[in-house]
């Protein structure tokens, strides 16, 4: 699944469409123009940094997040430090009902999860209780990092990944590989959709 129609439905997608738009995305002429952190390389560039810290484009990602989030029953949402993070905050900060956050470093520093019982590199709300967890991720190329993030919550946790959700998919491999790897994935828009604006 690419974006669920719930979401299209929505009566601010096309401004969050518009907004990513404005705010994060490049179009460097040619193939070659931009390296992606795959490594791969790419006409487009997508920073949604700026999105995740716009106030309005923040309100419409929260909202529509929390639209799926609840539709695939999660108690628990987060991912890979960084961009993970801001996006894990402000969906439990529009939650509307208790949605617990946490994020997994990619490397683990040895220090956190004292307080929480979750093993080291899985950081904020305790996990050791169990339960359905939605992994975030901004934008999706390959799925190789939330593929990466999932595989450690099966393995070091007694959670269960219900999902994977993209600010943006770019449209180059990621629903194939999650497909292959048994994962539900989603996003909120795709590179054609801002593309064609």
């Amino acid at each position: 699944m690419a974006v669920d129609a719930s979401v299209r439905a929505h009566p601010d997608w096309n401004r969050l469409a518009e907004l990513v738009h404005d705010l994060a995305f490049l179009d460097g002429g040619h193939d070659e123009a931009f390296t992606l952190a795959s490594g791969r390389h790419s006409r487009w560039f997508f920073d949604t940094k700026p999105v995740m810290m716009h106030p309005e484009a923040a309100r419409v990602m929260g909202e529509l997040l929390n639209l799926r989030i609840r539709d695939l029953g999660a108690a628990f949402v987060g991912g890979l430090e960084l961009g993970a993070v801001p996006l894990t905050a402000l969906v439990i900060a529009t939650a509307p009902e208790a949605l617990r956050g946490f994020m997994v470093r990619k490397e683990a520093k040895g220090r956190g999860g004292r307080k929480t019982n979750n093993p080291p590199g899985i950081e904020g709300s305790s996990l050791a209780g169990g339960g359905d967890v939605v992994i975030l991720e901004d934008v999706t190329t390959t799925g190789g990092s939330s593929i990466v993030a999932v595989e450690r919550i099966h393995a070091e946790t007694a959670c269960r990944v219900v999902g994977v959700i993209s600010i943006l998919d770019r449209e180059e491999g990621a629903a194939e590989a999650f497909e292959e790897a048994g994962i539900h994935f989603e996003s909120l828009l795709t590179r054609s959709d801002i593309v064609a604006l």
